[in-house]
């Protein structure tokens, strides 16, 4: 019997499904196990308030924290937990650089199997119940015990975390100055497990206004409303990046904003950023779109003393920080930190780029002119090995 014959387009499509499988799944329990967990840098705690959701409250309060400082909210993915998420996306050593707060609620495998925030719940996520309810508490205690800055609290999550931010946002607008949104899905997405897995999968597009009116419902609230950054991976199979969009919508029409972005710009080589401003020249809402990224949170560890973050499981070295990113979108003294740029291969890099596609389903596929054009001549190391690794990388397999 001849052998099977196996091109790179059906190499990298194979591998890309492996890693898949592997790595997403879906946010009810396909994923593999919890990230390690943290430096011992978080503290419980365990009397805030009637806690109707019953989840853990955690916090990390920088030794010499002045009064008046700002506050920041952190929800993690499924089958996380705070300090994982924390010493992953690298925010205790940002805050302790900059000086502020932060809060990481936990969810409990006694209300979720696979730890994710019950962002698809009515009961979870109306004001003044559930889980909303108790982050809310949350907010209020450590504001109070530790003399924070009400004007600047800022929430931010991945996955069910940033669906779970997107409900904070919605029902305590008052409490928010602003947030980010990773991998996350817009407010009133879901009412139901079904429907949870259906908005994943393809968005659920409403018109703007519906998606609006969703926010203007759930608070007494008219205004003026929190600031919103959205990041989104373009090759992410759990949370589709047609969510985004939603997010997006839902947030223009509250602010009033047009279609079009005032600023659309490209950090770096696989980084696109869309921004609106509003009356004020101020940018109030921002979309960050990562070229072949699949779910979880963008990191650009740094070594040395300035090192924040690490990679884990949908905690992804992909060369940009967002952590430091949003943190500067929040005003929390964070400097712009430039994307790092992955190393490319002179000449033979151009080459692969032109033959490989790695489309928005994540799949990568030989162009049309894969079968006549060859590698340039003077390409050193011109062998399978080399293709094949290059090609897994434009495939985001390897890091390196």
């Amino acid at each position: 019997m001849p052998k099977p014959h196996l091109d790179l387009a059906d190499l990298v499509r194979r591998s890309q499904a492996m890693a898949q499988g592997a790595l997403q799944g879906t946010m009810r329990g396909a994923m593999a196990g919890p990230l390690p967990t943290g430096d011992g840098a978080l503290r419980e705690e365990a009397a805030f308030g009637s806690n109707p959701g019953q989840l853990r409250m955690l916090e990390c309060v920088p030794d010499g924290l002045p009064p008046g400082a700002p506050l920041v909210v952190v929800l993690h993915g499924c089958n996380q937990t705070a300090a994982g998420f924390d010493r992953g996306t690298g925010w205790s050593r940002l805050a302790a650089r900059h000086g502020f707060a932060l809060l990481l609620p936990e969810q409990r495998m006694a209300n979720n199997a696979n730890r994710c925030f019950n962002w698809f719940e009515p009961g979870d996520t109306r004001r003044d119940r559930g889980e909303a309810l108790s982050i809310r508490q949350m907010v209020a205690h450590a504001v109070a015990r530790h003399r924070l800055d009400q004007r600047r609290v800022f929430v931010t999550g991945l996955s069910a975390g940033g669906a779970m931010a997107s409900a904070m946002l919605a029902t305590y607008p008052e409490v928010f100055a602003a947030g980010a949104i990773i991998a996350g899905l817009p407010y009133d997405a879901a009412h139901s497990m079904p429907e949870a897995f259906e908005a994943m999968a393809t968005g659920r597009p409403r018109p703007a206004p519906e998606r609006g009116e969703a926010v203007r419902r759930a608070s007494p609230h008219r205004g003026p409303w929190p600031r919103v950054s959205v990041w989104q991976g373009d090759a992410d199979a759990t949370v589709r990046p047609a969510n985004a969009e939603e997010i997006l919508k839902q947030w223009r029409d509250l602010h009033g904003l047009p279609l079009a972005p005032g600023t659309m710009e490209a950090p770096g080589p696989a980084h696109r950023r869309r921004a609106w401003r509003g009356a004020d020249g101020a940018v109030v809402l921002e979309h960050h779109a990562i070229a072949g990224m699949p779910h979880g949170v963008p990191i650009a560890p740094r070594r040395g003393p300035e090192a924040i973050g690490e990679p884990a499981p949908w905690i992804l070295d992909v060369g940009i920080a967002s952590t430091e990113a949003i943190a500067g979108f929040f005003g929390l003294g964070a400097a712009a930190v430039p994307d790092r740029p992955a190393p490319r291969e002179a000449g033979r890099s151009a080459w692969l780029d032109r033959i490989i596609r790695v489309g928005r389903d994540g799949v990568a596929q030989l162009g049309e002119g894969a079968a006549r054009e060859a590698p340039p001549a003077e390409a050193p190391g011109a062998g399978p090995g080399r293709l094949i690794r290059r090609a897994l990388r434009a495939a985001g397999l390897l890091d390196r």
